[in-house]
């Protein structure tokens, strides 16, 4: 058992990995891939988030980040949406103890993205619907918005030449167990619409 799945199982009774294929991939979704913990320390730990925040886990699977969110005792609330109804009831179930935490079953093309303060995508979903949510979000955003993006696509020309991002940090991670496969690239970024 890895480091992850034990601490998945402590806190949730079940491993949040799952190795199945999308069954929506013609609405540009991708495969399930729960990040590993050491990675949401570095990338979401460090974000600064306050009572205020509201978090946003676009694509949240069985729900990894919001499993990090809770054992890190993070301030704020973090909603995860997940457009697979099987993986947003598994969210769902082992989440519903606590009310810092809400699990949307949907198209995070549907969702109200007002009042979010920060976002994570972890490669949920191709580059045209990637496009679309970027569009969505700069149209509704109410405030400064945080963004936590990580990806081996080569998204990255989703965000040319957009106004009012601003990159707060970029880099790579080699995903424990696959040393020298496909390193993942990270981005966090900042909108401010003013």
């Amino acid at each position: 058992m890895t480091d992850d799945v034990r601490r998945d199982c402590e806190l949730c009774g079940r491993s949040l990995e799952r190795a199945e294929k999308t069954r929506h991939a013609a609405e540009g979704a991708h495969d399930p891939t729960a990040t590993p913990y050491c990675v949401l320390e570095d990338l979401i730990g460090g974000l600064g988030l306050t009572e205020e925040s509201r978090l946003l886990d676009v694509g949240c699977g069985a729900g990894r980040v919001l499993a990090y969110f809770v054992s890190a005792g993070l301030p704020g609330r973090v909603t995860g949406v997940e457009l697979d109804p099987a993986l947003a009831a598994q969210a769902a179930a082992w989440s519903a103890r606590y009310p810092n935490v809400r699990v949307v079953e949907g198209s995070v093309l549907d969702l109200p993205l007002a009042g979010y303060t920060h976002a994570y995508l972890f490669n949920p979903f191709d580059t045209p619907v990637l496009v679309a949510f970027l569009d969505k979000l700069e149209c509704e955003a109410v405030g400064p918005v945080t963004l936590v993006h990580m990806s081996d696509n080569g998204e990255w020309p989703a965000y040319v030449g957009r106004a009012h991002w601003t990159t707060l940090r970029e880099g790579t991670f080699e995903l424990p167990g696959e040393e020298g496969d496909c390193p993942q690239h990270f981005t966090i970024r900042r909108l401010d619409i003013t």
